[in-house]
């Protein structure tokens, strides 16, 4: 039963992570200035109440399991919490911009169709020109998708939108280039995501062996002795009062020099996170090595558990700008379809950090057990004092260091989403820019004998004058031989036909 729970408990925590932060990214508008800004705010506030939640749970939930040994309790409150979350929610439904889901939208579905509808093309030679490829305009079958623009990259897919000949076009049959290019962007995001796994995998240890180091180290503060899971408080105080100053001290700045609404693009966000990691683990290994001189020189009298701030403080800088940064990019990058997909993927690499933060360890022990003289591993049983923490701390540095490399070349190769513009509404003319379409006036003489009031005026007169007024471009198109433009945007009127004019509107009776 014990172990049910937790597979609900991990089934709602995964669908809640991956579901919330596309919801709530649905409530801005990204191509409106001002809530492009928002969007950009509303992840950091994102990462802050999550962070804010997680204080409470690393202080007062383990206060009461651990220290008062009342493990129902925190298992209520966090119950009772969760419901209140699910009523506030749910309250707030009336007023959500929400989309309505289709099976066609399916993200697995229609990722099958583009390689199943490519795979079946692939004797197909591809277009010269990729305008020959399928595409629905928005202006047929009262299309509501956003339009993809082509890429050049993995053309293989595209000859999943190669129109048949003798066939149908069905969804399994052609596919089109929007569809093509969604696959593409999700091809493309996958080594942006593997690049953080290793990060995830430096988390990891701040949360086994860095609340194992924790142990090992004066935990009082005053009176008061700290329980060791409670330890992770460190780097979420240090995250609690660095969103804010994030947000509104160095986004504005930055703003103001890249004129980027985040202040910084998504994945400049993200290498910045990856540098400091390493940092991060660099300094773990100096603060184990010092923790650990101490207790062989007298065991009586550890450092204090502050040491730990250094390497938690600054892995949680690293948090803040990564989780954040992979948030917003991969909701920005996704096709709308899969907007939820892509974010779920900041928590895949979570994941896969884990795992392979215990395929570290277990390969790590295997092989230095063979080659140290003492035949032990870094990190064997329990006893960190005559373990090497340290060598493994450095080793996830210098991993940590090559993966950022790694990290600058797929980040340059990465091609943002481009949509195509929408052709489906006029856009105005600019007066300074665009030349009027020329008409040309009729001869004189066969103008005279037509009602000239069923024609344009080809300039207007004040009856005490003789001359024709150039008429004002805003009030609308003005008739003139072609080539009689001047300089300036005045249009010179020809005195054959303005005279005409004068002379047959002098012949009409005066109402």
């Amino acid at each position: 039963m014990f172990y049910f729970s937790l597979g609900l408990l991990a089934l709602g925590a995964g669908g809640v992570k991956g579901a919330l932060p596309a919801l709530g990214g649905d409530q801005f508008d990204h191509k409106d200035p001002k809530e492009a800004k928002a969007l950009a705010r509303y992840f950091n506030w994102l990462l802050l109440s999550t962070t804010l939640g997680a204080c409470v749970g690393v202080t007062g939930i383990v206060y009461l399991t651990t220290e008062k040994h009342k493990w129902y309790w925190g298992f209520f409150i966090s119950t009772v919490a969760t419901f209140i979350g699910f009523t506030v929610l749910a309250l707030g439904k009336p007023f959500y911009r929400l989309r309505e889901p289709k099976m066609a939208d399916s993200p697995i579905i229609r990722i099958t169709q583009v390689i199943v509808v490519a795979i079946n093309n692939s004797k197909l030679a591809l277009p010269d020109s990729p305008d020959e490829l399928y595409e629905i305009r928005k202006t047929e079958n009262d299309f509501r998708e956003e339009i993809i623009s082509h890429t050049n990259q993995f053309r293989f897919l595209d000859k999943a939108a190669i129109v048949p000949k003798d066939s149908k076009t069905t969804p399994w049959t052609v596919c089109t280039v929007t569809q093509v290019e969604e696959v593409k962007i999700l091809t493309r995001m996958l080594p942006i995501l593997f690049s953080t796994v290793i990060m995830n995998t430096c988390l990891a240890q701040l949360q086994t062996f860095s609340v194992m180091q924790g142990n090992f180290m004066n935990r009082k503060i005053g009176n008061f002795n700290v329980p060791a899971a409670s330890i992770p408080i460190i780097p979420l105080v240090f995250m609690s009062i660095l969103v804010p100053i994030y947000e509104f001290f160095f986004v504005p700045f930055a703003r103001k020099i890249t004129k980027h609404p985040s202040g910084i693009t998504q994945l400049q966000r993200v290498g910045v996170g990856l540098v400091l990691s390493a940092i991060s683990m660099a300094i773990a290994g100096i603060v184990e090595v010092k923790r650990r001189d101490q207790a062989h020189r007298d065991i009586m009298k550890p450092i204090s558990l502050f040491w730990l701030s250094f390497q938690y403080g600054i892995f949680g800088i690293a948090d803040m700008f990564t989780l954040v940064g992979l948030l917003e990019f991969f909701y920005r990058e996704a096709p709308i379809g899969m907007r939820s997909l892509s974010t779920s993927f900041t928590w895949l690499t979570l994941s896969f950090g884990y795992f392979l933060s215990t395929v570290f360890v277990n390969v790590i022990n295997a092989i230095t057990k063979r080659t140290s003289s003492s035949k032990q591993g870094w990190i064997h049983g329990l006893d960190l004092d005559s373990s090497h923490l340290n060598l493994f701390y450095w080793f996830l540095a210098i991993l940590s260091c090559l993966n950022f490399l790694n990290y600058l070349y797929w980040a340059s190769w990465y091609k943002y989403k481009t949509e195509e513009p929408d052709h489906s509404e006029p856009k105005p003319i600019d007066m300074t820019t665009e030349q009027l379409p020329m008409e040309e006036v009729p001869d004189p003489t066969e103008a005279k004998g037509e009602d000239l009031s069923t024609r344009p005026l080809v300039a207007e007169e004040e009856p005490e004058h003789t001359e024709a007024k150039a008429k004002d471009l805003s009030t609308g198109p003005l008739l003139v031989k072609e080539g009689s433009t001047v300089d300036g945007g005045v249009t010179e009127v020809h005195e054959g036909p303005s005279s005409v004019q004068t002379e047959d509107s002098k012949q009409q009776p005066t109402s």
